[in-house]
């Protein structure tokens, strides 16, 4: 896979590279990356956006093509731009390439907007708005996660270094990576997993075996290898882990997967491919929930343009690798790699035995044999997604940090400088044995906040003491629970065109970011149709 190996390449020979410190750098080319950088050029900034992959848009180019866009009215700025450059392309006829445009192609489109996309054409408009914008792109650039590797000198960031060798120096850094990688290095504090409720005066956080009801059995399906004999030991993917009371802090984080972009168009279609390491007793669980009655697989497959899909998790057995990501945030770039494999093996697995194991009700074979993977998608890795969703990570720690009561209004958030709105939504991060001695997910939360909420310039700024020219929009100081709501595409694009913002004014009036006039960046960001507030 191109992501793992990526991920696994070392410190090189290559030499240090001299370099006129940029005015901004950004690791990280996700959504935020990308709009950050676009904005830092707008404002007249010299900027380096420096990639860890070969291609850039995240998540947004990787699959996830049916957007979590909560309300559209809180979403203003270059976020809203993207969407509006969609509609745009698809409003050309020939954009339709193995489909006519649909009868129902409004429910696609609000307004000016389209939110619905394929990732080819999302990749496309970033690649050319980053052209047309002037911005130096440098991709293929993990950066070096060994210790030394993030250059601080009296706590303001230098310079970092990558796992070629490069060096990149500048005067305000952005770290737009899902997983804070930048942020980190540089000594910044953050936290990992779910906090307990108590930590943040939270109803939704920790262990949340009562409220854990959506992706969840609908029937009783025995979890142990003879089944009604616990000392047979577990199926594959169910773990003995003790049920601690509800609102408990743990270590763990939600669900990951690949969102896969498929047709059941035959002319773009191309078959499943069979892993090398197919196992079908992984799947045991879910032949038994289906051999109960469950008929439900196919739910969220839900259609973007040209006959394919963006194919979510749904279901209590589904594409979430349940419980298989706990190192990956702070794990080294050998245990990201293999915790991406599995997540590799685990779908494409998924994919193959819901299509051909003859355990498997025919009915759905049947049904899942009419999809394939895109030919025309991710041509350079074979058919397949580059990108892993990673749905939480790292989280920053600031003196800020948004929670529950923030969103639902109960507490004020100061200096916003953007707006979120969509469910706080957490997927499962365990698959256990309940007390009736059944199989039993838990994590999964849907709740929305009721509102479109501001989210805090304070949220995306360290804490003075850790660093003073870093902004980070992506791993946010946010709890477990409220970052299951800001973490959409929409909004982080909504914070990096923000961060740059910022970033601008801090080093045309000599400031640190903790620092910047929250009048003066209030005013940008209004300027430039940037929504921070709505009427209920």
């Amino acid at each position: 896979m191109l992501a793992a190996a990526l991920l696994l390449a070392g410190a090189a020979d290559a030499s240090t590279v001299a370099q006129t410190p940029a005015d901004i750098v950004i690791y990280g080319c996700t959504s935020a990356g990308v709009i950050a950088a676009v904005e830092a050029r707008r404002l007249g900034r010299s900027v380096l956006l420096v990639c860890r992959d070969a291609y850039v848009g995240g998540m947004t180019t990787n699959g996830l093509g049916w957007s979590d866009t909560g309300n559209h009215r809180a979403i203003g700025g270059l976020s809203l731009e993207f969407y509006r450059r969609v509609k745009r392309h698809y409003d050309d006829p020939a954009a339709w390439t193995f489909a006519r445009r649909p009868e129902n192609a409004e429910n696609f489109v609000n307004d000016d907007a389209m939110w619905q996309f394929e990732p080819k054409v999302a990749e496309g408009i970033y690649e050319a708005w980053l052209k047309e914008a002037g911005v130096t792109v440098v991709r293929s650039q993990p950066i070096d996660r060994r210790d030394g590797a993030v250059e601080v000198k009296a706590g303001r960031v230098v310079a970092f270094r990558s796992g070629t060798g490069r060096r990149f120096a500048g005067h305000v850094f952005i770290d737009a990576s899902y997983e804070g990688d930048l942020m980190a290095g540089a000594g910044v504090g953050f936290a990992v997993g779910r906090e307990a409720n108590a930590t943040y005066g939270e109803t939704l956080n920790g262990v949340q075996m009562a409220n854990t009801t959506n992706h969840q059995f609908t029937l009783d399906v025995d979890p142990y290898v003879v089944p009604g004999k616990p000392g047979s030991g577990l199926l594959p993917r169910v773990t003995a882990d003790p049920i601690a009371p509800d609102g408990t802090g743990d270590h763990r984080i939600q669900a990951y997967t690949f969102r896969m972009c498929l047709t059941d168009v035959p002319a773009n279609r191309t078959p499943f491919p069979r892993p090398r390491h197919y196992d079908p007793r992984q799947y045991a669980l879910l032949k038994r929930y289906m051999d109960a009655g469950y008929r439900d697989f196919f739910r969220k497959f839900d259609r973007i343009p040209n006959g394919k899909t963006d194919t979510n998790n749904f279901g209590a057995f589904s594409f979430d690798d349940i419980g298989m990501n706990y190192r990956y945030p702070e794990g080294t770039d050998t245990e990201r790699a293999a915790i991406i494999q599995e997540h590799v093996d685990y779908q494409q697995g998924l994919l193959w035995f819901m299509a051909n194991d003859p355990g498997v009700p025919a009915e759905t074979r049947t049904e899942m044999s009419r999809w394939g993977l895109c030919k025309d998608e991710f041509t350079g890795n074979g058919n397949w997604p580059r990108e892993v969703y990673v749905r939480e990570a790292r989280r920053m720690v600031s003196d800020f940090v948004m929670a529950e009561p923030h969103l639902r209004g109960t507490k004020a958030t100061p200096r916003p400088v953007g707006m979120g709105s969509y469910n706080m939504d957490s997927h499962n991060v365990r698959r256990i044995v309940d007390a009736r001695g059944f199989a039993r997910n838990e994590g999964n939360i849907e709740v929305s906040p009721e509102r479109a909420y501001p989210i805090s310039y304070d949220a995306i700024i360290p804490k003075r003491q850790e660093a003073t020219n870093l902004l980070v929009p992506v791993a946010l100081s946010a709890s477990h629970i409220a970052y299951g709501s800001i973490r959409m595409e929409p909004v982080f694009m909504i914070l990096g065109q923000s961060a740059a913002a910022a970033a601008s004014i801090a080093i045309r009036e000599g400031r640190s970011v903790q620092d910047v006039d929250y009048g003066m960046l209030k005013q940008q960001l209004l300027s430039e149709q940037q929504i921070l507030a709505l009427e209920r």
